[in-house]
């Protein structure tokens, strides 16, 4: 795999308390559609949620996010992560996801910052914190200076903001956890969190994750 983006719409960022979830909770996003699926290094589960939904949801593809540092990077891939997620980026931090071999978002919120990865050959980013950041607007302004960069914007989105991303030329897909509230995961409705993942695949027809 050369690139997260373009696998699905939307990839959800799933915040894991107890690694028995994570496998019902991958089929389920996996039955709706959504095949890409962060696991954010959040939680003492993290690593071993990542571990189990790569061994025992193999057509899942499984990737970390909230890589802060080189050993979360190495953590992540050792665990069996297929791609990596930075909500920022330091030099050290780049060279470390790189080395991973994995595909890797660096974040970003700037344009000196996208060009400062874009001189670095990296072409996928991820966007962060959208809302807060710019949103639509900041990422339209973007596309006709810097065509070459693409974005998986994050934060702050939800099923409603999602379409308006998408329609841009230089947004692959988005994060969000809309599709995955808290009373759902509570009450470890499975079925519930595959209706909803539906409905978020639906965002961009012809899609695809492998």
């Amino acid at each position: 795999m050369d690139s997260v983006l373009g696998l699905t719409p939307v990839i959800p960022v799933v915040v894991v308390e107890d690694a028995d979830d994570a496998v019902p909770l991958a089929r389920a996003l996996l039955a709706g559609g959504l095949g890409a699926i962060e696991i954010t290094l959040r939680t003492p589960a993290a690593l071993e949620a990542i571990q189990v939904v790569a061994h025992e949801v193999p057509d899942a593809v499984v990737g970390a996010g909230t890589v802060l540092t080189p050993d979360h990077a190495a953590a992540a891939a050792a665990a069996g992560a297929r791609f990596l997620v930075s909500p920022g980026w330091t030099e050290r931090l780049l060279d470390a996801m790189c080395g991973t071999g994995l595909p890797y978002l660096p974040g970003v919120s700037t344009p000196s910052e996208v060009i400062d990865l874009l001189e670095r050959g990296v072409t996928d980013m991820k966007f962060f914190p959208a809302e807060a950041a710019g949103g639509v607007p900041f990422l339209r302004s973007l596309a006709s200076p810097l065509p070459q960069a693409r974005f998986c914007p994050t934060g702050g989105i939800d099923a409603a903001r999602a379409p308006e991303y998408l329609a841009l030329p230089n947004v692959a897909c988005v994060g969000g956890s809309w599709m995955l509230p808290k009373e759902l995961l509570a009450a470890r409705d499975w079925e519930g969190v595959t209706a909803l993942a539906k409905e978020a695949a639906a965002l961009r027809p012809g899609a695809r994750w492998s």
